[in-house]
């Protein structure tokens, strides 16, 4: 057989649960042909090992069908988290991995670090996208210079837009500016499926994902629809804050999400005429949290002039004063947060829920 004859038949092969095969997804990396072997190398996004199963046997049978049963098939596949939210669904293939970044309450700079933390990781070679999934405050595309853009489409499918080596949805660039979607929940959760479904976001190597403030609808729907790699909550220092920010915590845990840590927004302020850092806020408060949910802080992230500038003006701190403090502070939260999913510490199975 030729390489082009074996596509041929792999292009028959669809990938389990979607219409599409698996050549099309990009999933066969490499072919090699020794007399009557045929050797097969297979990357796949998904961890679910009754996924693997499946195309293992209807790969078996579309080569015993064309008379070839001398076939070996090498199928890389992610280490599944030990704990997965979605368990084996997933709406979106060819992305490898899931983060959802979330909050107890609106206005801690969730937003804000979750563009800072996708581009700080595209910084380092990884392919990045983030999903603005605030669909009632879809403040990503102003932060990333993006609002004035238009979607482009590919047959039934629309391309994300780009900036800063990352790729974007959002509500934001689909809705007039100021326009309020006033929605009930069964509306939320048919467009979390079309931003995995309709959007063609091509290979990535991590989804960043901006939730809503809270738990709610838009939470529940994506972890139903994907299986997320791991969580995040971002919190400032003040108590009630981090009240909030356990409530989302408890949501991870129920809804079996792997906790990577805690992003202690507005710790700290830091003088542009001294450079000296007050707390203002206070600092170090999510320590104990961490340490009760079994997790670590991801960073410390102070206020600073540039940030608020950069966000306004489309021009994220960490790439644009990659030698602030506070850009430092993303870009080690970044690394922590990978370590984390590379690592596969995604263990949270003996932390209970707490009741509010």
């Amino acid at each position: 057989m030729t390489e082009n004859e074996v596509k041929a038949i792999l292009s028959g092969v669809k990938y389990p649960n979607f219409e599409r095969d698996i050549v099309s997804y990009d999933f066969v990396k490499n072919i090699e042909i020794k007399g009557d072997q045929i050797a097969i190398d297979l990357e796949i996004a998904a961890s679910s090992q009754e996924i693997a199963d499946e195309l293992r046997a209807n790969i078996a049978k579309a080569f015993s069908d064309k008379g070839h049963k001398n076939v070996v098939l090498n199928l890389k596949q992610p280490q599944a988290p030990k704990e997965t939210s979605s368990r084996g669904k997933n709406l979106a293939p060819s992305i490898k991995r899931f983060v959802m970044i979330s909050s107890g309450k609106g206005g801690v700079g969730k937003s804000t670090t979750a563009v800072n933390l996708a581009i700080a990781t595209a910084m380092q070679g990884k392919r990045v996208g983030v999903l603005d999934a605030d669909i009632y405050g879809p403040n990503v595309p102003r932060m990333m210079g993006l609002e004035n853009e238009k979607l482009k489409s590919i047959g039934d499918r629309v391309t994300p837009l780009e900036a800063y080596g990352v790729k974007v949805m959002s509500m934001g660039v689909i809705l007039e500016p100021a326009q309020a979607l006033i929605w009930r929940g069964p509306m939320i959760i048919k467009t979390i499926e079309q931003f995995f479904g309709d959007v063609a976001w091509g290979e990535l190597d991590v989804l960043f994902m901006d939730m809503p403030p809270g738990t709610g609808d838009a939470q529940l729907s994506l972890a139903q629809s994907v299986p997320v790699s791991a969580g995040a909550i971002v919190t400032t220092p003040q108590t009630v804050a981090l009240d909030d920010a356990k409530r989302g915590l408890d949501m991870f845990v129920k809804m079996r999400i792997p906790i990577a840590g805690i992003v202690e927004n507005m710790s700290g302020f830091i003088c542009p005429c001294c450079n000296k850092e007050y707390d203002i806020f206070g600092k170090g408060s999510a320590e104990a949290l961490a340490r009760e949910y079994k997790t670590q802080t991801l960073g410390e992230i102070p206020i600073e002039e540039g940030i608020r500038e950069g966000g306004d003006n489309g021009k994220p701190i960490v790439f644009h004063q990659p030698n602030s403090e506070t850009a430092k502070r993303y870009l080690l939260a970044a690394d922590r947060l990978w370590s984390f999913i590379e690592n596969n510490q995604g263990d949270n199975a003996d932390i209970q829920p707490t009741n509010h």
